[in-house]
C-alpha cells in the first residue's frame, strides 16, 4: 500500500548531480503533463493559466519538490507551506470549492497518519522481539545476503501491507549490518516493498483499486514478471553495494532470547491491517486496534509515534498538494504513456493516478499495476513506503543521495517495463 528525517553531508559534486537528476524528472513531468494533455482541474477545480504550456499549479508543485529535495532536513516545512500556497491560489479560482475539496480527502489522509504512526510501533516492537539479530543465521554469506534479504522483503510485500515491508525490512537491515546501512540499499529495500505488492491485489492499494474496478487478479499477476526483474536487477547492485559498505555480521550476541510475545504483537497488528483492509477499506483501524489489544501484553512504545508524526504529516501535505493539480486527463493510452506513468509517480501521488487510468480506461492493466507499484521507488517521497522508512534512517531524506547512490532503481524500473513488453506484450482493453 503506498499510501503509502539526516546529518550526514553530501560533497558538492554529489550536490550538483543530484539537484540536476532532480530537476530532470521535473523537467519531464512538465513537458508530459501539457496542456495538450490536461484538462480542468483537479476534480472539478477551476484551473488556473498555463504559460509557455505549462499549468501555474505544476509550477508551484514542481517547486514545491525542488525545495524538498535541497532543503530536505526542512522537508515537512517545505510541504506543508508549498500546500498551503497551492490551497490559498485555488482558493483564489474556486472559492470555498477548493477547501471543500480537500476536506473531501479526510479519509485518505486519516488512514495514511494512522497507518504511518502505527507502523512506527510496529517497527519498534518487531526490533525489541530481538528476532532480527537472529535473522543472519539464516541467511547467506557475502552481498548475497542482502540480496536474499530484499527478495524476502518483496514476498512480504505480497500479502502484507507494503509500508509494513519496507518497514520490517529496514529493522532487518539496520541489525544485521550493526546500523551502517547505505541509502543505494534503503532505495533497494523500499523498491522490493513496492515490487512485491505491484502484481498482488491485496499488497498495494493501487492493486486493490484496479481489483476493485473488475480487473482479475490473474491480470494484476502479470506486473510480477516486471516486478521480478526489478528486484533481481536492483537487488544484486544494491547487495554488492551494501557488503563492500558493511558486510553481513552473523554472530547474535550471547544470551540473546527472542520475545515471542512481541513477535505475536508485530502478527496481529499486520492480520489487524490486512483484515480491515479487505472489510471496511481502512487499514488504519484494523492496526490501531491491534495496537492497543497488544498494549495488554506489552507497553506501547508511544515515543516512535511522537518521532513519526512529522514525517506522516509532510507525506500528507505532499498527497493533499498533488490532489490539486490539473490532472483530470492523460495522454491518449499507450505503453509509452504507461512507462510515463511510473515516471511521474516518483515525484505524484499514484493513488489519483490509477483511479484517473481507470477512468480514461484502454489501459494494459498489469503495466498499470508494474508502473504505479513500483515507479515510486525511485525518490524516497514517491511511496509513502519510503517516507515510513526515513522515520528510521533520516539520511533517506536526502534526495540527492537517493538519487546517486539507488541509480539502480530507475534502471531496474526501465528493464523490468521492458522485458514485461517483450514477454507479455501491450494488450488494451477497449475504452
Amino acid at each position: 500500500m503506498r499510501f503509502r528525517h539526516g546529518k550526514q553531508h553530501s560533497s558538492v559534486t554529489l550536490d550538483r548531480i543530484g539537484s540536476s537528476s532532480t530537476i530532470g524528472v521535473l523537467a519531464a513531468l512538465a513537458v508530459w503533463l501539457t496542456p495538450a494533455t490536461v484538462e480542468a482541474a483537479g476534480r472539478g477545480l477551476t484551473p488556473g493559466p498555463a504559460p509557455f504550456g505549462v499549468p501555474i499549479e505544476f509550477v508551484g508543485f514542481g517547486l514545491m519538490l525542488v525545495g524538498i529535495a535541497v532543503f530536505h532536513r526542512h522537508s515537512f516545512e517545505v510541504s506543508a507551506g508549498g500546500f498551503l500556497v497551492l490551497l490559498i491560489y485555488k482558493m483564489s479560482l474556486s472559492g470555498l470549492d477548493a477547501v471543500a475539496h480537500v476536506g473531501g480527502e479526510w479519509r485518505l489522509a486519516l488512514n495514511l497518519f494512522g497507518l504511518l504512526l502505527g507502523f512506527a510501533v510496529l517497527a519498534r516492537c518487531f526490533e525489541d522481539s530481538h528476532f532480527p539479530e537472529w535473522l543472519p543465521r539464516w541467511l547467506p554469506d557475502g552481498w548475497a545476503g542482502g540480496f536474499a534479504l530484499l527478495v524476502v522483503v518483496a514476498v512480504l510485500s505480497t500479502f502484507l501491507d507494503n509500508i509494513a515491508a519496507a518497514v520490517i525490512g529496514g529493522v532487518m537491515a539496520k541489525k544485521v549490518y550493526r546500523g551502517k546501512v547505505g541509502v543505494g540499499f534503503l532505495a533497494a529495500i523500499v523498491a522490493a516493498s513496492n515490487a512485491g505488492g505491484a502484481g498482488s491485489v491485496v499488497g498495494d492499494t493501487t492493486t486493490t483499486m484496479l481489483w476493485v474496478a473488475g480487473v482479475p487478479a490473474i491480470e494484476v499477476a502479470k506486473a510480477f514478471i516486471g516486478a521480478a526483474v526489478a528486484v533481481a536487477v536492483s537487488g544484486i547492485v544494491a547487495g554488492r553495494a551494501q557488503h563492500r559498505l558493511q558486510p553481513i555480521l552473523k554472530d547474535a550476541r550471547p544470551g540473546l532470547v527472542v520475545d515471542r510475545v512481541r513477535l505475536l504483537i508485530v502478527a496481529l497488528m499486520i492480520a489487524g491491517a490486512a483484515v480491515a483492509n479487505i472489510l471496511v477499506d481502512f487499514p488504519a483501524l484494523g492496526l490501531w486496534v491491534a495496537i492497543f489489544l497488544g498494549g495488554l501484553l506489552r507497553p506501547i512504545p508511544w515515543r516512535e509515534v511522537a518521532g513519526a508524526i512529522k514525517g506522516s504529516l509532510f507525506l500528507i501535505a505532499l498527497v493533499l498538494a498533488a490532489s490539486l493539480m490539473p490532472v483530470d486527463r492523460l495522454p491518449p493510452p499507450s505503453w509509452p504513456t504507461a512507462f510515463g506513468l511510473g515516471l511521474v509517480s516518483a515525484v505524484f501521488n499514484n493513488i489519483p493516478l490509477t483511479a484517473l487510468a481507470l477512468f480514461q480506461g484502454g489501459y494494459d492493466w498489469d503495466f498499470v499495476a508494474y508502473v504505479v507499484g513500483y515507479g515510486g521507488s525511485m525518490i524516497w517521497f514517491g511511496s509513502s513506503a519510503g517516507v515510513a522508512i526515513s522515520t528510521a534512517f533520516p539520511e533517506a531524506t536526502d534526495t540527492r543521495r537517493w538519487l546517486v547512490e539507488g541509480w539502480h532503481v530507475p534502471v531496474a524500473y526501465v528493464l523490468g517495463f521492458f522485458t514485461m513488453l517483450a514477454l507479455v506484450g501491450w494488450h488494451p482493453e477497449g475504452p
